[in-house]
């Protein structure tokens, strides 16, 4: 049994001097049964990290996907360690912004100009000012999570400080429904601006769903932009929009493209992009040299060792023999694994009276207890060796059987004593 006295301690003073006791809402507290989980790490090593008990996990979040290569990679590290040596930020633009956006103009189809940010929300955020410039239209079509900035998270319940005005500019539509976008343009004609989406998240798209999207926007003088924040890098080194062949007027990546170094690009059509040099994005740190190193270093070693090809091999046998254990317990009536292989996420519904948010805090409860971190998806990395995955798999069958007994003798809230993931809001909706 793991135990967390000096996590649980740590905890109540810092958060005497931090909101939340952390920077991110997805790494807080409010992701974990309370007093069953670890709630600081101190270090990573591979596809392991150690908390501040000393516990060490497996680990499926991956600092929420930046991580793909695996904490302390050496080639990555040393790329670092060598731009530290002549300095981290100067008081012109360093050489390395070039040599990047040269790189991915290679990589990425849509990229005939980049600019830096440090975060996702960065870069979407640029997008739409952006995009809006370009047409002078101000509204917006969303679909999925575009980070935390005003003229996006005012739509979703985690809206408190937007203002009314602002919310009104940016409307939801459904993903692989079409006709729900369709229904927007014709309630406010050559209105919008941009239309931004995730290109993929749990589900498929399905019927040329990205396609339709684009040309539908396009039919109403819309910029088409896909937020790549997680796609890019994971799904192909160019992206979700070169594995679907779908090439947008903007897109925005970042989190795996430097190992979890802070780097994000927005990229884009030179049409679009020169426009860049009218309107307002810029920030002290968008030229921050160690990023940019990481980046080159992070994205050689991919090219080099076919990170992204074993990331699929190792994820698809990790998907697959985890839908059979779902089906071998009979769960999949309530218990699903989407997305693609290199990036995978459960959704599990109500079952016979028991909430989904129920159901995923004894999972995580008992996986906790094993030496897996694990918040509901498998962030793959290259370190994630077979090894590791079948020792995930061996875990899953013990809990998935204890689940069943709990479930079948109804004793599972009983086993959980009322302590419940706390944080079940989800701007993805996927439990």
């Amino acid at each position: 049994m793991k135990r967390f006295s000096q996590s649980q301690a740590f905890f109540k003073k810092v958060r005497k001097v931090i909101p939340l006791a952390s920077q991110t809402f997805s790494k807080s507290y409010l992701q974990y049964v309370p007093g069953a989980a670890p709630l600081f790490i101190t270090h990573g090593k591979g596809a392991y990290v150690w908390d501040v008990d000393g516990n060490k996990y497996l680990d499926l979040i991956n600092g929420l996907l930046p991580v793909i290569l695996g904490y302390q990679y050496k080639k990555v590290d040393d790329a670092i360690a060598k731009q530290l040596k002549s300095g981290i930020i100067f008081s012109l633009p360093s050489p390395l912004e070039y040599e990047l956006a040269k790189k991915l103009k290679q990589l990425i189809p849509c990229a005939e100009m980049v600019r830096f940010g440090k975060n996702g929300s960065d870069v979407t955020a640029g997008a739409v000012r952006l995009a809006r410039a370009v047409t002078k239209r101000d509204r917006i079509a969303v679909c999925g999570y575009h980070g935390w900035q005003d003229w996006y998270i005012g739509v979703n319940p985690r809206n408190a400080g937007v203002p009314e005005a602002v919310r009104q500019l940016t409307h939801k539509f459904e993903y692989n429904n079409i006709e729900f976008l369709r229904q927007l343009f014709k309630k406010y004609p050559r209105e919008f601006a941009a239309v931004i989406m995730e290109p993929m998240t749990s589900e498929e798209p399905k019927n040329n769903f990205l396609q339709k999207v684009k040309d539908a926007a396009h039919a109403q003088g819309t910029l088409f932009i896909l937020d790549e924040i997680i796609t890019g890098f994971r799904f192909s080194l160019g992206g979700a929009q070169k594995l679907f062949g779908v090439t947008p007027d903007l897109a925005t990546f970042g989190k795996s493209m430097a190992n979890g170094m802070p780097i994000s690009v927005l990229a884009g059509k030179a049409t679009y992009m020169k426009k860049m040099e009218e309107i307002f994005f810029s920030f002290t740190f968008g030229g921050e040299c160690l990023s940019l190193a990481a980046a080159l270093a992070t994205i050689k070693e991919m090219e080099e060792k076919k990170v992204i090809q074993y990331l699929w091999r190792m994820g698809a046998y990790l998907q697959k023999q985890t839908r059979k254990l779902l089906a071998g317990f009979g769960f999949e009536a309530f218990i699903q694994l989407g997305g693609k292989p290199c990036w995978q996420l459960f959704l599990i519904k109500e079952y016979q009276g028991f909430s989904g948010i129920e159901i995923k805090s004894y999972i995580q409860k008992q996986l906790l207890t094993r030496g897996i971190l694990w918040t509901g998806s498998h962030n793959m990395s290259f370190s994630h060796k077979k090894k590791d995955v079948d020792y995930l798999l061996r875990v899953y069958k013990t809990v998935f059987e204890m689940l069943k007994n709990a479930l079948d003798k109804k004793t599972l809230r009983k086993e959980l004593g009322g302590k419940l993931i706390p944080g079940n809001y989800s701007v993805r909706k996927l439990s």
